[in-house]
C-alpha cells in the first residue's frame, strides 16, 4: 500500500541500523531503497507492539513513505527518515525494562520451579542485555503456557515499553 506511516526504529549508537549496519542520515533526510522486500531490502522499522523484539541502544521515531509492507513483527517501506530520537529511552530505562522482564520470569518460575533456569537467565541478563532478558521471559512463558504464553508476555513487554516511553 502507498502511504506514510509513523513507526519506530531501534539502532546502535550513532543512528546505525543493527543488521544492515547502515548509518541513517540526520533527521529530515530520506534513506531510500530501490525495492521493498521484508527482511531483504527496503527501510525496516516496527510498530509499538513489535518493540520488544528489536531492543537496542537508541530508539527513534521514523516516518516511512512509499510502498509499505507489514510483516509479522516489522514493517518495511521504500524510504524512511528519522523524525526524532526518543530521549526517554535511556540506559536506565533499558535496565528497568530488563528488570521488569526478570521479575515476570521469576514470578512464573515460582509457579513452575522446573523452569527456574530461564528466570535465572533473565535475571542475569536484565541490566546488561535487556533484549535477552525479554526473550528469556517470553521463552519461559512459552514453555509454561504454549505459544499463547509467549505472545502474552511479548504483549506485556510492548505495553510496558509504550507506557514508560509515552508512545502511541
Amino acid at each position: 500500500m502507498e502511504s506514510r506511516v509513523i513507526a519506530y526504529k531501534f539502532m546502535d549508537r550513532g543512528q546505525v541500523a543493527p543488521f544492515s549496519r547502515v548509518r541513517w542520515p540526520d533527521p529530515s533526510s530520506w534513506l531510500e531503497s530501490d525495492r521493498v522486500e521484508l527482511c531483504v531490502s527496503g527501510v525496516h522499522a516496527c510498530r509499538t507492539e513489535d518493540l520488544p523484539y528489536w531492543v537496542q541502544r537508541e530508539l527513534w521515531e521514523v516516518e516511512l513513505d512509499g510502498d509499505v509492507i507489514e510483516g509479522e513483527r516489522l514493517i518495511v517501506a521504500r524510504r524512511g527518515r528519522l523524525v526524532r530520537r526518543i530521549e526517554e529511552w535511556t540506559e536506565q530505562v533499558a535496565s528497568e525494562f530488563g528488570a521488569s522482564c526478570a521479575a515476570e520470569a521469576r514470578r512464573r518460575a515460582d509457579i513452575a520451579p522446573g523452569l527456574a533456569g530461564y528466570a535465572h537467565d533473565a535475571v542475569e541478563a536484565a541490566e546488561r542485555s535487556p533484549h535477552f532478558a525479554a526473550f528469556a521471559a517470553a521463552r519461559l512463558a512459552e514453555l509454561q503456557d504454549g505459544t499463547a504464553g509467549y505472545e502474552a508476555e511479548r504483549e506485556r513487554q510492548a505495553r510496558w515499553l509504550s507506557a514508560r516511553l509515552g508512545l502511541g
